[in-house]
């Protein structure tokens, strides 16, 4: 079983769909049942791996490699380090939470939005699992087509323009990110692969000048996906047609897909080109830039789901601060922050999306004094929107405090200072959007009917609820995952700066 986990893992969702095609689709609640029973397992099956895992190396765990297109250096190659499974085992529950989300949200054309669902888990989850980078980039691309369907079929009003908008956007990207993938596959020896390890062996021998065009077509293909600051204009029209499951898939997963793709290529490939002085500062200042103007924004909106939209472009800030400090306080801080991003916005999305339904509005203006008829719903909004601030106790706190310390002692001091002041702003927006929906005077008597939430609404969040306190107070268990992956990443990258100069 060890041998083939992850395959077992990335393709179980498959057999989900294959089970649902077979169902009559006027059987909308064995559709659902099928949905949630495949995202279960398949998530139970994600913990083989993390129970099993040896924190104490960084080399690949569970690989399977078989030979696909031979004469092209082609393999289908899986395996997994600490910084990967922790974004499998993301995946896998926030693929589960999505689907019991849906079960009231969604009732047309249920079967395609389940389907759709399981294929987009089955894509994620492979770019995480990938080894070879042919196999990462088709399921990079792959990602793309059940993610256009949820936006563009079951989205909002706008759904086609936000849905044509997140395409475009995100296959520009892929279009240099292809680019340079060939250029490292047509240097990468002889004979020539697409196997990471040994590309990113073979790329410490590449000229200057052949690291400066891979690096930045890598970082465009990248910074489309995270999205950095000025990419990130499509995320909110994605996140505001998106469907509620959609939002969380997207918030949760997606978005890490693209400062995976840094810390697994651009940085580890490029070393040369990514420690420059020159290249930091940009990142430096794209990363702060993102931080204040997302925060800034965020606090001018008047819909409580492009509020938390532009939230994730100031939350992945931190993350490309954290990455870019090139510590290991600074980059275990980001790739918790990516973790805790995914749980504690997926349950923000989740929350928005629960009221809703209730109301079929989002405008902040539209609510107020609903904590005397929803108290749960009230009671489980400000432990989210705590933990979004960075609340002590809570799994935001570990993250951003990493980050900060990581920036603080790097040469950019003025990025970390530049943080801090964004983890005000942060929760002046979060504190005024909970104040203004659930303290304010009811003034619409529509909100007096409302119902608090039912026992499955809160079961879909209870397990976000659990890790939000879980890292807040024992983020041990996490930290020691990323550990050893995270030393040999940063190691070979501060040997290289020590001996050329900060």
């Amino acid at each position: 079983m060890t041998e083939h986990i992850l395959s077992l893992i990335t393709f179980f969702p498959l057999f989900g769909v294959l089970l649902i095609l077979l169902t009559p689709k006027r059987s909308a609640e064995a559709i659902r049942r099928e949905a949630f029973l495949t995202s279960v397992i398949t998530f139970g099956l994600s913990l083989y791996p993390v129970i099993r895992f040896d924190r104490g190396t960084y080399l690949m765990q569970f690989t399977e490699s078989v030979p696909w297109i031979p004469t092209w250096g082609i393999h289908y190659s899986v395996g997994v380090d600490g910084i990967s499974l922790l974004l499998v085992f993301l995946t896998t529950l926030l693929s589960m939470v999505a689907v019991l989300s849906s079960w009231t949200a969604v009732t047309l054309r249920v079967k395609g939005y389940m389907i759709a669902l399981l294929v987009l888990e089955t894509a994620m989850l492979g770019v995480f699992v990938s080894t070879d980078l042919f196999l990462f980039y088709v399921f990079w691309e792959l990602e793309l087509i059940p993610m256009f369907l949820l936006i563009g079929i079951w989205g909002g009003g706008r759904k086609l323009y936000a849905a044509i908008k997140f395409f475009l956007y995100t296959l520009s990207g892929s279009v240099l990110m292809l680019i340079a993938i060939l250029t490292l596959y047509i240097h990468s020896g002889d004979p020539q692969s697409f196997d990471i390890q040994a590309i990113t062996q073979a790329a410490s021998g590449f000229s200057p000048k052949m690291q400066f065009w891979v690096f930045w077509a890598l970082f465009l293909g990248f910074a489309f996906k995270v999205p950095m600051f000025p990419f990130h204009t499509w995320l909110p029209d994605a996140h505001v047609e998106a469907p509620t499951a959609g939002s969380v898939i997207l918030a949760g997963v997606l978005l890490k897909m693209g400062t995976y793709g840094f810390l697994r290529f651009a940085i580890p490939m490029c070393p040369e080109m990514a420690l420059r002085p020159e290249t930091v500062k940009i990142m430096m200042i794209l990363a702060s830039t993102a931080i204040i103007y997302g925060a800034l924004v965020a606090m001018m909106q008047r819909d409580m789901k492009k509020l938390v939209a532009y939230s994730s472009v100031s939350h992945m800030g931190y993350v490309m601060l954290g990455i870019f400090a090139y510590n290991l306080q600074g980059v275990s801080g980001g790739i918790l922050q990516m973790f805790n991003h995914g749980i504690v916005t997926g349950a923000l999305f989740l929350i928005v999306g629960l009221i809703y339904e209730r109301r079929h509005t989002r405008m902040i203006a539209d609510f107020g004094g609903i904590a005397r008829v929803m108290p749960i719903y009230a009671a489980l909004f400000s432990i989210f929107t705590l933990a979004s601030i960075g609340l002590p106790g809570t799994n935001g706190f570990i993250g951003e405090f990493l980050i900060l310390v990581g920036a603080f002692t790097s040469h950019y001091r003025i990025a970390a200072v530049v943080g801090a002041f964004g983890i005000i702003l942060g929760a002046a927006y979060m504190l005024w959007l909970y104040q203004r929906v659930i303290f304010n005077p009811m003034v619409i008597k529509e909100n007096e009917k409302l119902t608090d939430l039912s026992l499955r609404e809160v079961v879909t969040l209870l397990p976000l609820l659990v890790l939000v306190f879980w890292i807040g107070f024992y983020p041990d268990p996490f930290l020691n995952m990323l550990n050893a992956s995270v030393q040999h990443l940063i190691e070979p990258l501060q040997a290289f700066q020590a001996a050329t100069g900060p």
